[in-house]
Order: C-alpha cells, then sequence, then structure tokens
C-alpha cells in the first residue's frame, strides 16, 4: 500500500531531476531513496521515472502520478493544521497567480483583505505572463490564477471576473502625444512609436490583430515583457504603450503621473476569467481567497476612484449591438 514517505519522495526526485539531489533535500541516503522509489514502482506495476545520463525525467505514469501525488500532500498538510488550530480558523496556504498589470490592479488590495479577515491563511501570490500562469493552472500548481481567455484549461472551474478597456499611455511630459488630447484615434496611435510586449504576449496579438484588420502598420520601437522596465521606458518618452489601466496604478506612489488615453473610434477590451481548482480539490482557504478576490474586483468595477473596469454583462451588451471592436 501506498504510504505518504514514499509519496513526498517521489514528489522531491521528480522536482530535483535527480535521485542524488533529491536525497541531499531528503537527507536520505540515496540507497534508501533508490529502494523506496523500486517499492512505489513495484507497488504501482509501471516505470515512473526515465533514467538517462543527463539525469531523471516523469514517465507519462510517473508525471500523472507527480501532479496528484502534490494536491495530496498539499491537502494533507492542511489538514494537519487545520486538526492542530486552537482557533478553528481557516488556515493554509493558498496560491495565486497574477500577471503583472492584475497584481499592481488588484495585488496589495487583496493581500491586505486576506491578512486582515483571514490571518491564518497563508497567501502565495505568483506573478508572471499569462501564458506561464495558464501552464502553472495546468500543471495544478496553482489554487486560482486570473487569465485572459475562457479556453485555457476547460477541466478547471471557470467564472468571468471583469472587463479591462486598453488605453494608450504616456507620461504626462510626453511630446508624443500633443497636450490637452484627451482620447486618440486608431491611425494615430499607430503612427506613434509603441512599447508592447513580445509577440507571444496575449495582449500583443489581441493589438496586433486591431491594427492589422484595419491596413494599419505598427510603429514598435521596443518589445518588453517586463512591465517595470516597459512603464520606466515609457516614462522617458522613448515610445507610448496600450496597457489597461492596472499598469500605472501603483505609479502615483512614485510621483510619477500619466495620460491614459482612450481610443476614440475603437473600444480595446479584454476579458479577465477567475480560474480555480474544481470543486472537489478546492481548500476551504483557496474558496475564502477566490471570494475576496471577486470582492475586490467588483469594488474596482463599482469605484470611481479609476476608469477602465467594466462588469461582464457591460462587455456581451457591446457585443451583441456590435460596438465592439
Amino acid at each position: 500500500m501506498l504510504d505518504t514517505r514514499q509519496l513526498r519522495y517521489f514528489v522531491q526526485i521528480v522536482e530535483s531531476g535527480s535521485l542524488s539531489k533529491a536525497s541531499r533535500q531528503l537527507h536520505i541516503a540515496q540507497p534508501a531513496l533508490s529502494q523506496q522509489l523500486a517499492k512505489l514502482e513495484d507497488e504501482v506495476g509501471k516505470p515512473l521515472l526515465h533514467r538517462s545520463s543527463k539525469g531523471i525525467s516523469p514517465t507519462e505514469n510517473g508525471l500523472a502520478l507527480y501532479h496528484h501525488a502534490r494536491f495530496m500532500l498539499r491537502q494533507l498538510e492542511q489538514a494537519l493544521s487545520i486538526a492542530r488550530s486552537e482557533t478553528g480558523a481557516v488556515q493554509g496556504m493558498v496560491s495565486v497567480g497574477l500577471p503583472a498589470t492584475t497584481v499592481s490592479a488588484i495585488g496589495l488590495r487583496l493581500v491586505k483583505k486576506i491578512r486582515e479577515r483571514y490571518p491564518s491563511i497563508l497567501l502565495n501570490v505568483v506573478e508572471g505572463m499569462s501564458g506561464h500562469i495558464g501552464h502553472l493552472m495546468r500543471l495544478g500548481q496553482l489554487d486560482l490564477s486570473v487569465l485572459f481567455s475562457a479556453d485555457i484549461a476547460p477541466d478547471l472551474t471557470i467564472e468571468p471576473l471583469l472587463v479591462e478597456e486598453l488605453f494608450v499611455m504616456v507620461p504626462e511630459h510626453s511630446r508624443l502625444v500633443p497636450p490637452g488630447r484627451t482620447s486618440i484615434t486608431i491611425a494615430e496611435a499607430s503612427r506613434i512609436p509603441l512599447i508592447l510586449p513580445t509577440g507571444s504576449h496575449g495582449l500583443r496579438q489581441r493589438i496586433a490583430a486591431e491594427f492589422e484588420n484595419r491596413g494599419l502598420p505598427t510603429n514598435v520601437v521596443a518589445e518588453i515583457d517586463s512591465l517595470s522596465l516597459l512603464m520606466n521606458c515609457v516614462y522617458d518618452d522613448i515610445g507610448a504603450t496600450i496597457k489597461p489601466m492596472g499598469a500605472v496604478m501603483q505609479e502615483g506612489a512614485r510621483g510619477r503621473k500619466w495620460r491614459c488615453l482612450p481610443i476614440s473610434d475603437a473600444r480595446f477590451r479584454r476579458r479577465n476569467f477567475l480560474y480555480s481548482l474544481p470543486p472537489e480539490r478546492l481548500t476551504t482557504a483557496a474558496a475564502v481567497v477566490a471570494n475576496e478576490l471577486k470582492e475586490t474586483a467588483r469594488e474596482l468595477v463599482d469605484g470611481e476612484a479609476w476608469d477602465g473596469f467594466e462588469d461582464i454583462s457591460v462587455l456581451r451588451a457591446l457585443e451583441a449591438s456590435s460596438v465592439m471592436i
């Protein structure tokens, strides 16, 4: 019969990529670790690892076991943590994957809410490009994530979260857009030097498709996937960018002022979806964080402090009336 020790050893071996590294991480002699691995493979009845001069990698069966074992071990740790708690409070670690602009828009608010309302929850926020976040979500290494497409992992629970408008952004002192302008046409935007994410980024593909559909060129002068570096270059007036409002929501604390110009003859919108593990795999702590995340998103939509955030129903109405571009 499988035991949690064997599963824990196996997970460490896969993550380390070699028996020697895993034995050091686990503080177990390598022969003893090899013996436990052999017992596990005998119990399963199929090989779990490919062995080569370059190291160890899981077989197809081994990879499936790795994902389930990792989840089971996390569940066990949380169950033990709850059992040891004297207060009965919701607790455990919850991993949330957020793209950089989403971190800027809701990250600080979310962390504050969780610390104030659920101090026994350890919130693990992973920031990255949406493609990387989606990959981690598919691997089961995240409990929750915010992504911009509804077809990234169909076996997970997916809920519409909000809609973001995209703006042409320049610093207040920029010479790229005449002072006094409060909006810009898409043709004008095509003539401005732009700093955008690389072509693998979903936002870049969205922007490129819009310009191509109208037969307009894009004057891209730099491609940068780091949000902080991109915005630093834009602030130095090297070029403008096209981003959701989240890109500048933390900039005021640095004393930097921006002009966020809507595109007057096109409605650039980006959907945000909340992904979570299926209900049978979602911990109580993760469900709590999901609700807090949705509440934070509603506050953005309902609040008057920032433009550019809309309820998903607004987008559906625009699409139904063919106003959406």
